[in-house]
């Protein structure tokens, strides 16, 4: 039997009934990443020889009756941003070219408590800082589906690794659509969790040592099946120990498990980001499609005093304050005095980043209050409604372009061209009101290129979009291996 695009439950399963050995998973992933890493530069970090002795230890342990926990003996690889002892974490940033880290990230640490074996770490865009993965440390990450074009980023080698079978199971992270959006180009499914539920301690940035949360960035799970993100999830999900002695974690049942029960708004397309054609053509088949299968769908429903526009112009502040808080002081002095002098009408991606990132505390402030009263609202209208279905991005899987400053660069959307930065716009907006978002392929364009839905729900009720998720895999057939990667 061959194993490379098993599920982690299958895998899992069949580790503890005797099929396969940790040992034996492990060489078929090495020996899988030898053939095809090279075309596609995914995975960049290999800890081989250490997981070979983990991979026998853990077939050790299972002969005596002891099993380690779920993942007991799973090989897998995890972002290169997340710390792992003994291992380089550069956020491919050449300011970290020589750290090593000395301590295991949380969410790394509750992968390894569960048993998996991990052999390896996968590419990111510098700092993880856009939607393409490439750097100066590692080089360039390609998407398996055609590799002139991006596997998406900032979890880009990590779907890239997942499409062409090298590893089962990925921790990516997620402040701007870095799960989604490289899921969604890969052909793969990811899920960036309700904000707060997995812990970021030890991913890099912010630096190395940090304690501190990141407003709107999350941990979360990165696989091939609906089933799998939900295995992990349930592994990650939790509180720091120092936080775990006063409270617990019990995130509640999904609201359904029928197709036929879900109450569904789409929200495919917005004047404020037109999205390219085909893609909406093929949700909106979707739709129609999950209305034969019983489910209500509605195509206008919007949540009352939410737009498009609004919330990007909310998010993509709080975003940038965010970054902002990472510049090192000079770069930071210099950006303050541009913010200074700009003029008031300039609107450009340019500007607001300089404010956004510059911003002083208090504007901070009034911005984050905008926030609440827009995640009110999401609540209001998650009363009468389970799931959001909405785009990823704008655009399907584009040709590399590593041109700089980013905010410089231009995406074509239906024939006109614009501003590469709104490829934020559809991924802020579960992420700045903190939903979870759980990402499936449902399609392929007329290049092949995979298309994926992004599937929004109610605040901590991550357990309803993976429920809806799951029944949008039985629908649409799931993942689908690339070319020549079967």
């Amino acid at each position: 039997m061959t194993w490379h695009y098993q599920s982690a439950a299958v895998l899992t399963d069949a580790l503890r009934q005797g099929k396969v050995s940790s040992s034996e998973l492990l060489e078929a992933c090495i020996q899988r990443m030898q053939r095809f890493n090279p075309a596609i530069n995914a995975v960049v970090v290999t800890d081989e020889e250490r997981a070979r002795r983990r991979a026998a230890e853990a077939d050790a342990a299972l002969a005596r009756g002891e099993i380690w926990g779920p993942l007991h003996g799973l090989p897998m690889t995890v972002k290169e941003t997340f710390e792992l002892a003994g291992l380089p974490t550069t956020a491919g940033a050449p300011v970290y070219r020589e750290h090593v880290s000395t301590n295991n990230a949380s969410a790394v640490q509750r992968l390894l408590d569960a048993g998996a074996v991990i052999f390896g770490k996968t590419n990111v865009p510098l700092f993880a800082g856009d939607l393409q993965s490439y750097n100066s440390i590692y080089g360039q990450t390609s998407n398996p589906w055609n590799t002139e074009r991006t596997c998406g980023g900032s979890s880009g080698g990590a779907a890239a690794a997942l499409a062409t079978g090298i590893t089962p199971l990925e921790l990516g992270s997620d402040i701007g659509g870095s799960i989604r959006t490289p899921a969604a180009f890969c052909g793969v499914a990811g899920h960036k969790p309700s904000y707060g539920l997995i812990s970021k301690r030890g991913h890099v940035p912010g630096a190395p040592g940090s304690l501190s949360q990141s407003d709107i960035s999350v941990a979360g799970p990165m696989a091939r099946t609906v089933d799998d993100l939900e295995l992990a999830l349930d592994l990650l999900v939790g509180p720091e120990p120092d936080q775990g002695l006063a409270w617990r974690l019990e995130l509640p049942p999904p609201r359904h498990r029928d197709l036929a029960d879900f109450r569904v708004a789409a929200w495919l397309d917005d004047p404020a980001c037109p999205v390219d054609a085909e893609t909406v053509s093929l949700l909106t088949d979707l739709c129609g499609r999950l209305q034969r299968e019983g489910a209500r769908v509605d195509m206008q429903a919007r949540p009352t005093g939410v737009s498009l526009e609004e919330s990007h112009d909310i998010y993509y502040s709080l975003l940038t304050a965010t970054m902002g808080a990472g510049l090192p002081g000079p770069m930071f002095d210099k950006m303050a005095e541009k913010a200074r002098n700009l003029p008031t009408e300039d609107l450009s991606y340019e500007a607001r980043f300089a404010r956004g990132g510059t911003q002083s505390h208090a504007q901070w402030l009034r911005t984050h209050e905008r926030r609440l009263q827009l995640g009110r609202a999401w609540a209001a209208f998650f009363q009468d409604v389970d799931v959001v279905l909405a785009p990823v991005t704008h655009v399907p899987a584009f040709p590399h372009d590593h041109s700089s400053p980013q905010y410089h660069r231009q995406l074509t959307v239906n024939g006109e061209s614009g501003p590469y930065m709104n490829i934020l716009v559809w991924a802020g907006l579960a992420g700045v009101v903190y939903l979870p978002s759980t990402v499936v392929p449902v399609a392929r364009n007329a290049d092949g290129l995979p298309i994926g839905v992004q599937i929004i729900g109610p605040y901590l009720e991550d357990r309803t979009t993976l429920a809806f998720a799951r029944e949008v895999e039985r629908l649409a057939g799931g993942f689908v291996p690339p070319p020549d990667y079967d």
